[in-house]
């Protein structure tokens, strides 16, 4: 039996917790509102002192745990397997309940402990957690946080895996590299995002594929941002420049490349990539273009592409950034109240999403 430092029913509260991608915060504003007003308050630092197995749950919060993450209190205290929690616990992998079933939690668990077990199915149980990661509604903090252990995961099946299975897994270490690198530069880390791009785009040339590279490089032309405009030029030349490439991943790059070029000023260039790019149907072309122009420094033209509301199915941190981007262009515009008005709606998102991306555009506003 593996040994741990803190009591198993917090090592279960811990992987809850974890499991839904929730911080300590979230879970305590989740437990206030499930309280409402009659029903006694979280007392300081309760979900901290939960954690670390200092003090278990009264009677009364123990039915409000149970409430808000829908289970009974015996799969709360105890759960299915101890084993299961155990491996969970140590390896910091979120625990994401229901996704899969215990046969394959076990199987995982004993890879763990011995990383020469792991198989196919190894890899798969990986590749569907970053599937259940990839549409994120967690703030991309609390993601990127959460994405780490199983990177770390990941990279020590890898390294003493039979060389049948290391294939798979070196594309999921780069894959959830590249996740991890674009939740950092949402959540304002420039250095920890181009930090994480770099070991994305070792990972995928290790893996001997051409394409996988291409994608890795064309996730480190999306940090606008936290890379330098020529960081990110060359990233885009690079990717397209790769035989083979697909023609999506080539107008990727075009994309990324044109607004780097409007970010450093440079309109004639930006225009060259903004003509040689197809026409797409939607928004995305014409949100582009608005950018560019903001960038640019020429704002009347971009006000109209960028009316309309974010998609319903946007990130939190997205549609934050969206607005962001907008009340820039007003306030470019001249146009006052229309860019506060939009401003404070772009402000109480990102501070609720955990947007610094949307916080740093909203820095450039001056109205």
């Amino acid at each position: 039996m593996i040994a741990i430092d803190v009591p198993l029913w917090a090592a279960r509260l811990r992987a809850l917790r974890r499991g839904r991608l929730w911080s300590r915060r979230d879970l305590e504003e989740r437990l206030t509102e499930a309280a409402g007003e009659t029903e006694p308050g979280l007392p300081a630092d309760a979900v901290r002192a939960w954690d670390a197995g200092e003090r278990r749950p009264d009677p009364g919060h123990a039915e409000l745990l149970c409430r808000v993450f829908g289970v009974d209190e015996g799969d709360l205290f105890v759960g299915p397997s101890s084993g299961t929690v155990l491996w969970h616990h140590l390896t910091g992998i979120p625990l994401m309940s229901g996704l899969f079933p215990e046969e394959e939690e076990e199987r995982v668990g004993r890879a763990v402990e011995r990383p020469w077990r792991a198989d196919a199915g190894t890899a798969g149980y990986f590749e569907r957690m970053l599937d259940a990661c990839a549409a994120p509604h967690a703030r991309p903090a609390d993601l990127a946080a959460a994405l780490r252990p199983v990177f770390a995961g990941v990279e020590t099946f890898r390294r003493d895996a039979r060389p049948s299975v290391r294939g798979p897994l070196l594309a999921l270490a780069a894959r959830d590299a590249e996740l991890i690198s674009g939740m950092e530069h949402e959540a304002g880390d420039a250095p920890a995002a181009r930090a994480w791009s770099d070991r994305a785009i070792r990972e995928a040339r290790e893996t001997g594929d051409p394409l996988a590279e291409v994608f890795a490089l064309v996730q480190r032309a999306e940090l606008v941002d936290a890379a330098a405009p020529g960081e990110i030029v060359e990233a885009a030349v690079t990717a397209r420049e790769r035989s083979g490439v697909p023609a999506e991943v080539g107008t990727l790059s075009l994309r990324r490349e044109a607004r780097a070029h409007a970010l450093a000023g440079e309109g004639e260039l930006c225009h060259r990539c903004l003509e040689e790019c197809p026409e797409e149907p939607g928004e995305t072309r014409a949100e582009l273009c608005a950018g560019c122009l903001v960038d640019l420094g020429r704002p009347g033209g971009a006000i109209e592409m960028l009316e309309g509301e974010p998609a319903p199915s946007a990130p939190a941190y997205l549609a934050a950034y969206m607005l962001a981007r907008r009340a820039h262009a007003y306030a470019e515009a001249h146009e006052r109240d229309q860019a506060v008005c939009l401003a404070r709606q772009a402000l109480a998102l990102a501070r609720r999403a955990g947007a610094a991306r949307a916080l740093r555009e909203l820095g450039r506003v001056l109205v």
